[in-house]
C-alpha cells in the first residue's frame, strides 16, 4: 500500500457542497481484516479538531454540523472522524485544546475504562505536523499544540504494542484511532470494517502502517465521514471530532 497516494474517488468527486480536494481515504486489508485508512499530509492538508459551535458554544455533535459551520468560510469538511472519549454531555474526558485554547485539562492518573488503561496518550496538532504522544511524555515535554485531544489507550508506543493487549481477547468492537510518522509529517486515521480486538487493531498500525506511535480514539461509537467514498456513518451525537478542511466548490 502507498500511504501517500491520493484516492482516485477523491479526485473524481466534486459535487455541490463537497470539498474540492478530499482526504485520501482507501480500503485496506491485513490478515483477513478490512480497514479504511485516511491519509493526511500535514504539509498540505488543513487538519483541525472540532468540539463546540462557534456561535452558540454548544457541542457540534455531528460532521454535518461541522460542515454547516465551515460553509460560512467557503470551506467544507473533506474527511471526519470521532477523536476522543467524552462524557454524557459530550465534554472531553481528558485534555482538549482547540485553537490554542484549553477546554479540559490533562489527566495523568489511571482510571476505569479504556481511557484509564495506561499508558494513554494525546493527539497533538502543530503547524505542519501532527503527533501521538504518550501522556507522561506529553506532561514532561509540554508541546505547544494548537489542537489536542487526549484518549486511550495507546495502541503503539515507540514501535511496541500496548503491554496490556491480549492476542486471544474476546473483546471485539469496530474501533478507530490514529498513528503518526516519526517526523510528524503524516498522520493515518483508521477505522476497522468489522469488530476487532485491541491486539488486532494495534497490530495493523505497528505491522502494516509501521508507525512508531498510535492512539485509540474509541469503539462502539466509531464513525467515519468520507464524502469521497460516499460514506456518512450514522450514530449518536459525538464529542471531540477531527477533520480535514478543504475548499467548498459550487456546482
Amino acid at each position: 500500500m502507498s500511504r501517500i497516494k491520493p484516492c482516485l474517488a477523491a479526485l473524481a468527486l466534486v459535487a455541490f457542497g463537497q470539498p474540492a480536494n478530499a482526504a485520501a481515504c482507501e480500503a485496506e486489508r491485513y490478515n483477513g481484516q478490512g480497514y479504511t485508512v485516511c491519509t493526511v499530509d500535514m504539509a498540505e492538508d488543513d487538519l483541525r479538531l472540532f468540539l463546540n459551535d462557534a456561535e452558540t458554544g454548544k457541542p457540534l455533535g455531528s460532521f454535518s454540523n461541522i460542515d454547516k459551520q465551515l460553509e460560512a468560510e467557503g470551506r467544507a469538511l473533506a474527511f471526519g472522524m470521532n477523536a476522543g472519549m467524552y462524557h454524557a454531555d459530550r465534554r472531553p474526558v481528558g485534555l482538549y485544546i482547540e485553537g490554542a485554547k484549553a477546554v479540559a485539562p490533562l489527566v495523568t492518573r489511571a482510571g476505569p475504562g479504556n481511557f484509564g488503561l495506561l499508558p494513554n496518550g494525546v493527539f497533538c496538532i502543530r503547524k505542519g505536523r501532527a503527533d501521538v504522544i504518550e501522556t507522561l511524555r506529553f506532561e514532561r515535554d509540554a508541546p505547544a499544540c494548537r489542537d489536542a485531544s487526549q484518549s486511550g489507550p495507546m495502541l503503539v508506543i515507540d514501535g511496541a504494542l500496548h503491554p496490556r493487549f491480549l492476542r486471544d481477547s474476546d473483546s471485539r468492537y469496530i474501533r478507530n484511532g490514529v498513528g503518526t510518522a516519526a517526523d510528524g509529517r503524516m498522520a493515518w486515521f483508521v477505522i476497522s470494517d468489522s469488530p476487532v480486538t485491541f491486539h488486532t487493531f494495534g497490530s495493523f498500525f505497528r505491522d502494516y502502517l509501521k508507525v512508531p506511535q498510535a492512539l485509540y480514539f474509541d469503539g462502539k461509537v466509531s464513525r467515519l465521514y468520507a464524502p469521497a467514498l460516499r460514506r456518512f456513518d450514522p450514530g449518536f451525537p459525538l464529542g471531540p471530532m477531527v477533520g480535514v478542511v478543504g475548499a467548498r466548490e459550487a456546482q
